[in-house]
């Protein structure tokens, strides 16, 4: 290459002063810049600076530099990965873990609001109380159940429980009660009237009208100085309640305090009438319950439906007795003269005398029948049937009264059809 003649350059062969040495030299030049002292082969290498620990400035283009020395620059100018913010950030597991254990400490805070407010009730109770017991014991006609809202609901359940357990009781809606239903009421009535704030318009509306027709009226509420116990005969006060609702607005301790007290007065209200089970199970024939307590009375087969022979009356005649009788009981109460019962012949007594080859059908009942067998009266219990008939493995039992007359006959099917098996 020939020598550049432009001002500011040399030659390469020429010998340069040690200024321009010291210019020239590839350790002078900044990065990324060039000068116009440099050569033409500097500039077309573009000498790039590898400053290594112990090696001092050299060039990558330099003869000593080796290849190594090139990888290890080449790697030197990588940008280093910066760690991502996304690592430090916590998992949406963790997030989901962190919001079910948020929801379960709240629904527990709610759950420890309603017991508070139930518990604080409970402190209140004392002489209106009692009061509000004597008023409902001495009520001759219906106890009427009235409330709006959330109150409303805890007023249809208060009044159901007091029908089943035997308080005539009906539930009033405020809106209608005044169109008409207050016709429902009558005097020597109770009025329950159920409102929180005790300023609920339309329960205030009903107090001339209710003290018009003679009903007393007791009022189960938040405020003891609202317009409805200052109306009412005898006032259950609840105090005032903070709600269990992250707004503060929701009715849910307070009507967890309404239910608990209604509650009450229903329950110390039967226990003071010493109200039977028997009278009970007669308010509820149906569901688990009323089969818990239905009697034999209920189940068992009587009139035509109760297979009946004589004790002297011959098999073949048992036989056809089991057979005719409307549902084949599979079974026959033996009696004697007077209608007593004597013994039972049943279908596997029948079974176990051809297995021995004893088909004489003109043999007595009462010399094949099953003697003294188990029996249960129609005032049991069904379910104390059903006991016995698992205890003795049998499919039917006589069912007899006082005297010991055969009245009927309870087969395992009838259990079957009540659900009591």
């Amino acid at each position: 290459m020939s020598a550049q003649t432009s001002a500011g350059c040399t030659s390469p062969s020429a010998s340069p002063s040690p200024a321009a040495a010291q210019v020239n030299h590839p350790a002078a030049i900044p990065r990324g810049r060039t000068t116009t002292a440099t050569s033409v082969e500097a500039n077309r290498t573009r000498v790039r600076t590898v400053r290594t620990a112990g090696m001092g400035a050299r060039t990558l283009a330099s003869p000593g530099v080796t290849r190594y020395e090139r990888a290890s620059a080449s790697s030197m100018r990588r940008p280093v990965p910066r760690p991502s913010r996304a690592r430090s950030r916590p998992s949406a597991s963790r997030r989901r873990t962190a919001q079910r254990a948020d929801a379960l400490a709240y629904a527990r805070g709610v759950l420890d609001a309603e017991a508070a407010a139930i518990l604080g009730a409970k402190e209140r109770l004392g002489a209106s109380f009692i009061r509000a017991l004597e008023l409902l014991r001495a009520c001759e006609g219906h106890i009427i159940v009235t409330g709006l809202g959330k109150p409303g609901f805890i007023a249809q359940k208060l009044s159901a429980t007091l029908a089943s357990t035997g308080v005539p009781s009906l539930y009033l809606h405020p809106s209608e009660a005044v169109h008409g239903d207050l016709g429902r009421v009558s005097r020597g009535d109770v009025v329950l009237a159920l409102s929180n704030s005790g300023s609920t318009e339309e329960l205030i509306r009903l107090l001339p009208p209710l003290r018009r027709l003679g009903a007393q009226v007791i009022a189960i509420t938040g405020d003891g100085d609202s317009p409805l116990a200052r109306g009412a005969d005898v006032v259950l006060d609840v105090g005032a309640i903070p709600e269990a609702c992250p707004l503060g607005l929701v009715p849910t301790a307070s009507s967890a305090a309404l239910h608990a007290v209604s509650d009450a007065l229903a329950m110390t209200l039967l226990k003071t009438r010493q109200f039977s089970s028997e009278e009970y199970a007669a308010l509820h024939p149906g569901g688990k319950l009323g089969r818990s307590v239905m009697r034999v009375l209920e189940v068992m087969r009587a009139g035509r439906a109760n297979p009946v022979v004589r004790a002297n009356a011959p098999l073949h005649e048992a036989i056809v007795v089991m057979t005719n009788t409307p549902g084949r009981p599979g079974a026959t109460n033996v009696i004697d003269a007077s209608g007593r019962l004597v013994g039972i012949f049943t279908d596997g007594d029948l079974r176990r005398l051809v297995e021995r080859g004893k088909t004489d059908f003109d043999l007595p009942v009462s010399a094949v029948m099953g003697h003294h067998p188990r029996c249960v009266s129609p005032e049991d219990l069904a379910l104390t049937a059903a006991a016995l008939m698992r205890e003795a493995h049998v499919d039917q039992l006589p069912v007899v009264n006082a005297e010991g007359h055969a009245v009927g006959l309870i087969d395992v099917q009838d259990l079957l059809a009540a659900r009591l098996v």
